[in-house]
């Protein structure tokens, strides 16, 4: 694989006639007090051995613990800032956020310490509206709640 690549799922609901996704806050030390601008569709890289979608599909109940089920609606690709190319997929779905449950992972803290400690990849899971969700999800996903909501839009048009 030439360059890093994640997959992910953007889960929504329609709530009083309003769309809103469910967004997860990244775990541990260096993302405790980042807000805005730190929220991210529930994502992970994958290698060339597994399809996109899969990987997807086990991130999101990797970092949740909640199970997705298509149809899933593809919302393309997007570079984030960092060079890494994400696909995902919307899906329609609901969950309770206080249930989330995060895998973990070891990472060295602080940093160049030595020192290893175990975070949840996720620490935190919300539902969003879509204006609310712009203000939270970093800038290089907001294609997504375009696409998804254009989406959803034609197919309630039929």
């Amino acid at each position: 694989m030439s360059e890093k690549q994640s997959a992910g799922l953007l889960m929504f609901r329609i709530r009083d006639k309003e769309l809103e996704v469910f967004l997860v806050h990244p775990g541990g030390p260096y993302w405790a007090k980042k807000g805005g601008g730190s929220w991210t569709v529930p994502k992970g890289e994958f290698d060339d051995e597994e399809e996109a979608l899969a990987a997807a599909v086990r991130e999101f109940r990797e970092e949740t613990g909640f199970e997705a089920e298509g149809p899933f609606l593809p919302l393309g690709r997007v570079r984030q800032k960092s060079g890494k190319m994400v696909e995902a997929w919307g899906f329609r779905g609901d969950c309770d956020p206080a249930r989330l449950v995060s895998n973990t992972c070891l990472i060295e803290w602080p940093p160049r310490s030595g020192k290893n400690i175990e975070i949840p990849e996720v620490d935190q899971g919300r539902w969003f509206t879509l204006e609310e969700a712009r203000k939270y999800l970093r800038e290089a996903q907001w294609p997504f709640l375009e696409r998804l909501a254009e989406v959803i839009h034609s197919e309630d048009s039929r």
